[in-house]
């Protein structure tokens, strides 16, 4: 979902180019936060049924978007198998409702027919207590997949030889979103406080521990009581050397950026004051030097998982922002570039190929208020990373349907953008 295992909401890719911007959805009934694209260039999307909620996964035409065919998948809690990824073999690999960590592949039949099918299972159960869940998961350079529950379980597994091992972090603390692979070791965020873990003979081991202010309650726009961040590994040498998240201080959101090697300090900055919206339930963007903060306070998220609390206050308007934010060159600190009230709607996408930022804005009914309605517009934007300024924009549809949720969107070999709704799969071109 965040573009690689270190969450850095980056794509090698360049998105739609020169040429008129065209919109098409794909109507699935369900909310597809994932979508993904392998190296045969064919999209799978985990999709979650409107009725039901059964998560579903499809396999989409890359020509046209389409459902070419879907499998079904265990059913567990609101965030279980919402974070993924694509293996190199071109196999979904997600944990279901079952606790079983699955490989799920695409294959093609001798009269050109399309199935799903599990190629692989593992069970997590050993480690995993009955009611609890897989919230976020990621592979490790040495061929095992790391995964970290809502209850604070983290673990490696490794399918090829059955090995699973797992420790459990402090009582009270809870995963509320994905996990960060580097090869320094795995970044889990907490509720309480960011880590980073190493292994001893696949054994998860804590290397480090930075507790950040996660405020009095949660925030309307915020799905727990804590930061809303997938850590995100970022740097200008290896792309590894710092650790950023969002915190959930009551006045203002600061973006804490850490040294990966042993969790110091590098910076802590307020983002999202222009928009006075102090809450990012995304994952930074992190390139080089830079972080790129996208705030959700306030967005009207139709449900929150179990467990979640009360926000305080009760309900706000969608405030928005975005803010970028840059690491010294001496490593010394970090200064605010820029600030505005740019309404995401979406986790931005940084394309190093065409140095633009990607991703769809919802712009008031009325304009010039911050309030959200049915009706609202949503328009795929492209900004520009050195002033924030938004250079191309297409309206994609207007009303709930087209409703992105605050989810990340992918792009596709050929240029496409596909942006995961509530009801489906967007795809965005230029002709």
């Amino acid at each position: 979902m965040h573009g690689d295992t270190g969450s850095s909401d980056t794509t090698p890719l360049a998105g739609p180019g020169a040429g008129t911007l065209s919109s098409s959805r794909t109507a699935l009934a369900s909310a597809c936060p994932t979508v993904l694209v392998g190296a045969d260039g064919y999209p799978v999307a985990l999709c979650t049924p409107i009725f039901g909620q059964v998560p579903t996964v499809h396999l989409l035409d890359p020509d046209d978007g389409s459902s070419l065919t879907t499998l079904q998948l265990t059913k567990g809690s609101l965030l279980g198998g919402v974070y993924a990824y694509i293996d190199h073999q071109d196999r979904l690999v997600v944990a279901d409702g079952s606790r079983s960590l699955l490989r799920v592949g695409h294959h093609r039949d001798g009269e050109g027919r399309w199935s799903l099918t599990v190629d692989r299972s593992l069970s997590l159960a050993s480690v995993i207590p009955e009611g609890d869940a897989v919230t976020g998961l990621a592979p490790d350079w040495d061929g095992r997949v790391w995964f970290a529950t809502g209850g604070g379980v983290v673990g490696t597994a490794d399918d090829t030889t059955g090995t699973v091992k797992a420790l459990t972090l402090p009582a009270g603390e809870r995963v509320a979103n994905s996990i960060s692979t580097a090869p320094e070791g795995t970044a889990v965020t907490t509720t309480h406080a960011t880590y980073l873990l190493g292994s001893r003979d696949g054994a998860p081991k804590i290397l480090w521990r930075k507790a950040y202010d996660r405020g009095s309650a949660r925030k309307p726009g915020l799905l727990s009581w804590g930061s809303g961040s997938t850590p995100t590994f970022f740097g200008p040498a290896e792309g590894t050397e710092y650790v950023a998240v969002v915190d959930n201080a009551d006045r203002a959101a600061n973006l804490k950026v850490y040294r990966t090697a042993d969790g110091s300090d590098v910076c802590s900055v307020p983002v999202l004051a222009a928009a006075n919206g102090p809450g990012s339930e995304n994952s930074p963007v992190g390139v080089g030097r830079s972080v790129f903060v996208a705030g959700t306070y306030g967005y009207p998220y139709p449900a929150v998982p179990e467990g979640a609390g009360d926000s305080v206050p009760a309900s706000a308007d969608f405030a928005g922002g975005l803010s970028r934010v840059d690491v010294r060159a001496d490593g010394s600190g970090c200064s605010l570039v820029w600030d505005n009230a740019l309404r995401s709607a979406a986790v931005p996408k940084l394309s190093t190929a065409d140095g633009l930022l990607h991703t769809v804005v919802r712009d008031p009914l009325i304009p010039g208020t911050r309030g959200t309605s049915l009706l609202d517009p949503f328009r795929y934007v492209q900004i520009d990373p050195a002033d924030g300024r938004v250079t191309r924009s297409a309206k994609v549809g207007v009303g709930s349907l087209y409703d992105t949720l605050q989810m990340a969107g992918t792009v596709a070999p050929d240029g496409a953008y596909l942006q995961g709704t509530v009801t489906g799969v967007l795809r965005i071109t230029a002709r």
